[in-house]
């Protein structure tokens, strides 16, 4: 029976593919106040601004290719039950072809209804546009989960959390919650691999941690060659 690998990936990953994040010198934060994007106050008072946003990261997305990190994680699947849960709304590690993700944050090449949450449409890299409707008439919004949105998926993520055997932490900073609380499910024995540049500052001592403070690429080849050397 394959071991279970678990890995959580945050905006660092996708930043190597030049995808812009909000925290960064240059990033989202200074063009838009992010709650004027990001949040369903937001989207009551300009919902064009927030569709313009969003199209905008869609036309962006449509333009980059996965990268060494995302292309890394497909070999493990070779060795590995590999478990993907990631913080970001693009959909690099499906193109780079890993199997099993789990979007927390939702899906950028996905339209929901306003009216019925469970109402999800492939869009690809489409527009949306004011007048845009779902099956019951409601305009159509990104399927992105805002600030002061419940995270839908955290539980089933907690749960995946607690079956690993290996622990792989990419380009996350551990700090934006619930996603930073999910290493708390991991047990104990496993080893925890946290691949970033800057160290996460964590609250806790965890046992069995391994820091790697290099870039995602390069960072993620490396351990994911010891894995399948081991």
């Amino acid at each position: 029976m394959k071991k279970k690998v678990v890995v959580l990936t945050g905006a660092g990953i996708s930043a190597e593919s030049g995808i812009k994040t909000f925290r960064d010198s240059g990033g989202l934060w200074e063009e838009y106040d992010i709650y004027e994007v990001a949040s369903p106050s937001g989207w009551a008072k300009n919902m064009e601004l927030v569709l313009e946003f969003y199209n905008k990261r869609r036309k962006q997305l449509k333009e980059v290719e996965p990268n060494l990190a995302h292309k890394a994680l497909v070999k493990l699947e070779k060795k590995f039950d590999v478990q993907i849960i990631t913080q970001n709304v693009d959909n690099l590690h499906e193109r780079a072809g890993s199997k099993n993700i789990l979007h927390l944050h939702g899906e950028l090449t996905k339209a929901r209804s306003t009216a019925d949450p469970n109402l999800v449409y492939e869009i690809g890299y489409e527009e949306i546009k004011k007048g845009d409707i779902c099956e019951k008439g409601s305009q159509l919004r990104p399927h992105i989960v805002w600030f002061g949105e419940p995270v839908p998926l955290i539980t089933e993520a907690a749960e995946i959390c607690a079956t690993a055997d290996i622990f792989i932490v990419i380009g996350s900073s551990l700090v934006v919650y619930p996603a930073a609380g999910l290493i708390e499910y991991v047990p104990e024995q496993s080893p925890k691999y946290i691949i970033d540049p800057v160290k996460p500052n964590l609250s806790r001592f965890y046992p069995n941690i391994y820091f790697i403070e290099e870039k995602a690429s390069t960072g993620t080849e490396k351990v994911v060659k010891q894995l399948l050397e081991d």
